[in-house]
């Protein structure tokens, strides 16, 4: 059984950072590609940075140059950090990951509100 567990939103005020994390277990993580993903106050659920088995990264375009993602595979957790936050960043971010039998499992969510 696949478990993603997020950690770390909360309330930050703008141009503030923020570090998310998520634990993951049951799922192949060197190989799966990991991401995050976020839903906004009647926005529809849109990807924020994926990183692939290989490690290549990728980042909406509203979020390039200020958020990095990362992996521990050693640690099965993904991280994301965000940088210089603006009030449309404010989500309920979802980690997930996207296994070799090509299913995508996803978490619970972690609220991130930018406000001040």
């Amino acid at each position: 059984q696949v478990q993603l567990v997020e950690s770390g939103g909360g309330l930050v005020q703008p141009g503030g950072s923020l570090s998310l994390s998520c634990a993951a277990s049951g799922i192949m993580f060197g190989i799966a590609v990991m991401g995050w993903y976020r839903q906004g106050p009647g926005k529809q659920r849109e990807m924020v940075a994926t990183i692939s088995g290989g490690g290549i990264d990728n980042y909406a375009d509203s979020v390039k140059g200020r958020s990095t993602i990362s992996r521990d595979i050693a640690k099965k957790t993904l991280y994301l950090q965000m940088n210089s936050l603006k009030p449309e960043d404010t989500a309920v971010y979802y980690c997930s990951g996207h296994d070799v039998y090509e299913h995508d499992h996803w978490g619970q969510g972690t609220q991130v509100t930018v406000s001040s």
